[in-house]
């Protein structure tokens, strides 16, 4: 057993032994819920597992949807990540419900019936009475393709 003195708290041991010992938890972060959307292929995926800080190895595109608690030093974001498919996309709307901002994620290198698709499905979700007042982050992802639009073209 150690026996550990402290000098400079010997006259107020027990303000020493609070300041040291006693901090408690850190205050709780905010949380906000999001909504990820975008076509297939999109990106939203590996956005997610990058800020998440997750391998970019083996990501597999999402079918249905997933949520990925995605920290910040002052905030967390509990992001709902929709799949992208015909056939999953007509159920969006059912998991819009209690969103506080949107991200919607944009092929900016695919064809131009995706990039129209795409423009439909934004329109859509920027007149959904349950996100119309909602804040909207839109990415223009893939870049680093040849084929990528520039923010003016898409």
């Amino acid at each position: 057993l150690t026996t550990c003195f402290c000098f400079v708290c010997f006259s107020l041991p027990w303000q020493c032994f609070r300041a040291l010992c006693c901090k408690g938890p850190p205050p709780p972060r905010p949380e906000y819920d999001l909504v990820c959307i975008g076509l297939t292929g999109s990106g939203k995926t590996s956005l997610l597992s990058q800020l998440c800080s997750e391998s970019p190895e083996n990501i597999v595109s999402t079918t249905g949807f997933s949520i990925k608690a995605v920290p910040f030093q002052n905030a967390i974001l509990n992001v709902k990540e929709l799949g992208g498919a015909d056939n999953i996309r007509k159920y969006w709307s059912r998991y819009y419900q209690g969103s506080q901002g949107v991200i919607f994620v944009l092929d900016s290198a695919s064809s131009e019936d995706d990039l129209e698709t795409a423009r439909n499905e934004l329109h859509s979700a920027l007149q959904h009475p349950q996100l119309c007042t909602l804040p909207f982050l839109i990415l223009a992802n893939h870049q680093d393709k040849p084929a990528a639009r520039s923010i003016q073209e898409v």
